[in-house]
């Protein structure tokens, strides 16, 4: 049996626009150069440029509607755009290198330029002699060899793969001699299978002396002692002094355990952070600026203006006239409203960053960790009375350019902790001062998880063993045996 029964329900939709702000709002400073760019390519009623104007009335719209689109004689009397256009016959982009003042810094980044690893090891290859099957024996073996410079794969794989796809029969003999020619490259220590033959091959590549030589035989003879830091063992299995010992380490230790990071990090193209915001110290006073970048001057064309002009002089009001001021009406909107979403975007992220800052501002005004105050995204959302997601979003993908180094904002936010006097401290300065005391600790005797907790509860943050190790591994910070020195 069918029954029909109203129902009212509440719902919030977002309308295509506001998804656009959000959208916009979220964008870093070099993604919204890109966004304005694609806007201004797309809609020929925006351009750039200096505008008399401060705002941006919406009068096109309420001066017309779309039953007087629909009829034979358009009303174009009452059609006044010139609160959207720039009062300059050449608009004032068009007479600048770029769109922004002298004032702001240079946009173009540099492109990295050069040959990739593997072709800078193919080319030193070029200098020795190797007939055809060698050749192409070596040249498989570098194109096996990763970003760090090793070869990861056993000899025996890679001669089932030469005879499968090379066509070249071998054995594991005539394989390894030629990886002996690849290992003799630069940067030294290219080629290796382990970590350990990495080390050995720098090691061999150095001048002789006692030190090179005891570093040689601990790698050869007590590679698992050394990486796991017995240096009892180790001092009792060669028979020598700390002293001695504590100089060979330290000839280990100037080694590189990534040869090819050495070359190939240097041809990637970086990723320039351009900070969204600067906060400076002027007179013992935060001063916040945004980004100039973030703040482009907008108008719409004046050859739109002219386009209504010739049509509001002519007599005879064609469909292909008609069709065009209603090009005209759309773009006009589109300008209008991406100049208004800019202006938006530039409050909102103002505003949001200057109530982090305020909440913030000890750590501001001094630059010391331990004086960031929890913070959430509800925090500030609470203090701008805006939603949470809009302060995810402009924390989440923004930087801001400090007296301490530019920072990503959303490393500002910190959950919060008890002490034992019952005040909310955030869990960035229990870090800070764990930190502190593994820095300050007897490199010989480094503090186990169990004593870090101790002296945290010492100290009035009475935290758990295993929240210290997580800490500990969020810092990067290795456990006590390995941070442990002769």
């Amino acid at each position: 049996m069918l029954k029909q029964h109203l129902q009212f329900k509440l719902s919030q939709k977002l309308s295509p626009q506001q998804i656009q702000l959000m959208k916009l709002i979220q964008l870093p400073t070099q993604a919204f150069e890109q966004r304005l760019k694609q806007e201004l390519e797309e809609n020929p009623a925006l351009e750039g440029g200096k505008e008399e104007s401060d705002s941006i009335e919406d009068e096109f719209d309420d001066l017309y509607d779309d039953n007087e689109l629909d009829g034979d004689n358009i009303n174009t009397e009452d059609i006044n755009i010139d609160e959207y256009l720039s009062d300059d016959e050449i608009p004032d982009y068009r007479t600048k290198a770029n769109n922004y003042s002298a004032d702001d810094d240079e946009k173009s980044v540099p492109f990295a330029a050069g040959i990739s690893f593997n072709q800078y090891l193919l080319n030193q290859l070029n200098t020795v002699y190797l007939n055809d099957e060698e050749w192409s024996i070596a040249e498989f073996l570098v194109g096996s060899v990763d970003e760090s410079g090793y070869i990861r794969r056993p000899l025996a794989d890679i001669m089932d793969d030469l005879a499968f796809t090379q066509n070249i029969y071998t054995d594991e003999k005539t394989i390894d001699s030629i990886l002996k020619i690849v290992q003799s490259l630069d940067p030294p220590g290219v080629g290796a299978r382990s970590l350990e033959e990495c080390l050995i091959i720098q090691l061999k590549r150095k001048e002789m002396n006692p030190n090179i030589e005891m570093a040689i035989a601990i790698l050869e003879k007590s590679f698992d002692h050394f990486t796991k830091k017995h240096y009892k063992k180790l001092l009792q299995k060669h028979n020598i002094s700390e002293d001695r010992l504590k100089e060979t380490i330290a000839e280990i230790e100037k080694l590189n355990p990534k040869p090819g990071g050495s070359y190939a990090g240097n041809n990637r193209i970086v990723e320039h952070v351009v900070p969204d915001f600067s906060i400076k110290i002027v007179d013992g006073e935060l001063e916040l600026t945004l980004n100039g970048r973030n703040a482009p001057e907008l108008h719409v064309s004046k050859e739109y203006n002219n386009m209504l002009k010739g049509f509001k002089a002519s007599k005879e009001k064609s469909k292909s006239q008609k069709d065009t001021v209603m090009f005209i009406k759309q773009k006009l909107d589109a300008a209008k409203w991406f100049i208004d979403a800019i202006k938006q975007r530039q409050q909102t992220l103002y505003i949001t960053m200057n109530a982090i800052m305020e909440y913030q501002k000890e750590y501001f005004l001094t630059g010391d960790e331990r004086n960031l105050r929890p913070m959430i995204l509800k925090d500030i959302a609470d203090e701008i009375n805006m939603d949470v997601s809009t302060v995810s979003r402009v924390a989440n993908s923004k930087y801001v350019d400090t007296p301490y180094g530019t920072k990503l904002i959303k490393d500002y936010f910190s959950e919060s902790m008890k002490n034992e006097q019952g005040e909310d401290v955030s869990t960035k300065e229990i870090k800070k001062i764990l930190e502190t005391v593994i820095t300050d600790e007897v490199k010989k005797k480094p503090l186990t998880d169990d004593k870090l907790a101790a002296i945290l509860k010492e100290k009035g943050y009475p935290i758990a063993r295993r929240t210290v190790a997580k800490y500990r591994e969020q810092l990067g910070i290795p456990v006590a045996r390995l941070r442990k020195q002769i």
